[in-house]
């Protein structure tokens, strides 16, 4: 009995649902082991919530060590302006314009538009450049032009022609669009392409690239951007001497010494296979490195850093520059190994086809991590769970990665609170199970995403890439994949059967009593009245939601439920619910297994982008009751080396910044490295 109490309150520091990269946080929040001596929240804004982190463990790391994640954590930081840039082409020179008014504006700083002005600053702080970082839309300021262009003036700041109007005006509205029916390239702002390139233009430079080893197809594309010259589509790679250049070179400094402190010789290899990949741009070696730093699965420190997940390109090329660094939570991690040492079973059980399933599952590790700080787009919004690498043939052949980021979801947990639980909820019956196995039904959901769905599945021979066969869908198709791998488990006495829960039942019923409640109706609070569903993985939650609930129908399986003029849903039949979800993710595999687009489009517009909006109304208003910003983020532990007359590194202090301001203010002052036009 102890045991299984014991685990449950450790499964608490898992995470909630990500993959590759889950730009998301839990649906519902609940205080649990509120530490008093921390202040979690810093600042709310907008719709944003910043909040702190601490960094477990680290008075246990050797000084070594505690060097290691200094010079990892420098190297990411270095790379900052670049995911900037690549989010939009005149971010770079609007942020210098907002931070020299910001930093030397003498005036009245009482006013509205003042106030107005400091929250757009905000804004653009929090989703690295000009368009949210969720919605893609670009962020509208609560100022006139007229006043900016005051505050420039009276700041000696310049900010003109389109840099300054595409504030105001409607080009470039949408970082990525992913519409139907629309040149995807054209209409979307991300700087991934150069004006003039289209859609087209991206399908038949790449597609007549072929790789050296077909059975290890490179990923063409993911560290370069494409433009047109004088009529001619041409790469600009982003690498030391190349584009981002100064940037990198900076990287590489910093990796430089990172391999100096490795713990160890596969981490030493790792790194010094990344530093070569900087240097040449070469994709090959980027092969090479993920293969090493894959196989490196020992030490106590890790870290992810360099051009890696592709939802920010409509169709999914194009790699943004992140970097997350992490310390291993040995506890948790071998409680939660069981997943990976059953991997093989739960492919061998799973409703794909037999065609589909995998023969034999190979290397996935899983780890519970605690970060030590984060970069480029995973700050000051975060993963709160990742696998990699994202390579089919290196996940088929050597395996993966995957972890989740228990610190983070600890600071998730003292910030937030259960109103929004108990507004959406039909029932008291679904509160209690979302208060006593929600939490644990999460965070078992966030491990078997990662563990076993991205490494479920295997294509049919001779199919190619989901990014090539399934193009703008195969980012949303691979998460919902995930998800319902999970979905289908987590209703199964085999959890209870390896110890994870004592109730399998009640943890299922939980999970899908929430995966519902936020798929069909609470994560709209974070879309605009008449805005359809854009990012990858609301489309995806959208999409199973919608088709369980339609195929059930005739069995009244989910049903729909108005209540004094509020809508709830409610399940009726958990195993016929099991069953459906199983019967999706049979048709999705096969989707992905065959590269069939047609199919993955006509799932995907039909439930997964269109909003009822009648619904989305009545949620917005029933939300305006709650004051807890619907996103959060994190401002980075600041890391303090302490030096001898020498100048070696003595010890290294963890400290926390007063406020996003100031970090903000002080990353551009430290790590500015790229010219405000490229």
């Amino acid at each position: 009995m102890m045991f299984k109490t014991s685990l449950r309150l450790m499964l608490v520091l898992l995470l909630v649902l990500s993959c590759g990269k889950e730009k998301s946080e839990p649906e519902v929040m609940v205080n649990e082991e509120k530490s008093e001596s921390f202040e979690y929240v810093v600042d709310q804004f907008a719709d944003l919530k910043i909040l702190r982190y601490q960094i477990p463990g680290w008075e246990q790391l050797s000084l070594k060590e505690q060097k290691l994640v200094y010079y990892l954590t420098q190297a990411g930081l270095s790379g900052r302006d670049i995911i900037w840039d690549q989010n939009y082409r005149h971010n770079l020179t609007i942020r210098k314009a907002l931070e020299t008014v910001y930093s030397d504006f003498s005036g009245d700083k009482n006013t509205e538009e003042w106030k107005a002005f400091e929250d757009y600053l905000k804004r653009v702080w929090f989703s690295n450049g000009i368009h949210h970082h969720y919605s893609n839309m670009k962020i509208k300021p609560g100022f006139s032009a007229d006043y900016l262009k005051e505050l420039l003036a009276s700041s000696g700041a310049t900010l003109e022609g389109d840099a300054f109007d595409v504030i105001f005006n409607e080009n470039d509205s949408k970082k990525v669009n992913l519409a139907q029916g629309v040149d995807n390239i054209a209409v979307s702002a991300t700087n991934f392409y150069g004006p003039n390139v289209t859609s087209s233009d991206v399908e038949s430079f790449y597609g007549n690239m072929k790789s050296p080893n077909p059975e290890k197809p490179l990923s063409f594309g993911l560290n370069a951007q494409l433009v047109k010259e004088n009529g001619v589509v041409k790469e600009r790679v982003y690498k030391s001497g190349g584009l981002y250049g100064v940037a990198i070179d900076e990287i590489i400094k910093w990796l430089e010494l990172a391999k100096g402190v490795a713990e160890n010789q596969p981490q030493a290899d790792a790194l010094g296979l990344l530093i070569e990949y900087y240097k040449s741009g070469d994709l090959k070696t980027w092969d090479d490195y993920n293969v090493t730093w894959t196989a490196a699965t020992e030490g106590n420190v890790d870290y992810i850093n360099s051009f890696i997940e592709v939802y920010n390109d409509p169709l999914g090329y194009k790699g943004s520059y992140e970097s997350i660094i992490q310390i291993k939570d040995f506890d948790m991690s071998q409680k939660m190994a069981v997943l990976s040492e059953n991997a093989q079973w739960f492919e061998d059980n799973s409703p794909l086809m037999d065609d589909h399933k995998k023969k034999n599952v190979v290397g996935v590790s899983y780890k519970v991590v605690n970060v030590a700080g984060e970069s480029g787009d995973a700050s000051p919004s975060t993963p709160i769970g990742v696998n990699l690498p994202n390579s089919s043939w290196i996940r088929k052949e050597v395996g993966s990665k995957s972890v989740s980021l228990g610190n983070i979801i600890h600071s998730y947990n003292n910030a937030g609170s259960t109103g929004r639980l108990k507004e959406f909820s039909n029932d008291e019956e679904e509160v209690m199970l979302e208060e006593k196995y929600g939490q644990l039904a999460d965070k078992l959901h966030t491990a078997l995403h990662e563990v076993i769905g991205h490494a479920s599945g295997q294509l049919n021979p001779g199919v190619g890439t989901t990014k090539e066969t399934l193009k703008n869908y195969a980012s949303t198709l691979e998460e919902g994949r995930a998800d319902l791998v999970g979905l289908y488990y987590l209703y199964s006495p085999k959890l209870q059967e390896l110890g994870l829960v004592d109730d399998w039942k009640s943890v299922g019923k939980a999970a899908y009593d929430g995966y519902i409640r936020n798929g069909l109706m609470t994560q709209l609070i974070r879309l605009e009245l008449g805005d359809d569903v854009e990012e990858a993985h609301m489309r995806n939650r959208q999409w199973v939601s919608a088709w369980v609930f339609e195929k059930g129908k005739k069995d009244n399986v989910i049903e729909k439920v108005s209540r004094d003029g509020k809508t709830y849903f409610n399940i009726n039949d958990y195993e016929k619910l099991h069953e459906l979800f199983g019967e999706l993710l049979r048709e999705t595999q096969r989707i992905k297994s065959e590269g069939d687009f047609k199919a993955v489009q006509e799932l995907v517009e039909t439930y997964g982008v269109k909003v009822d909006q009648d619904l989305h109304s009545e949620i917005l208003e029933r939300n305006k009751q709650f004051n807890s910003a619907p996103y959060s983020g994190f401002v980075n532990p600041v890391l303090v080396p302490e030096m001898n007359d020498q100048g070696e590194i003595i010890a290294i202090k963890v400290t926390q910044p007063d406020s996003f301001e100031e970090q903000m203010m002080n990353y551009s002052k430290l790590y500015h490295f790229l010219p405000e036009v490229n």
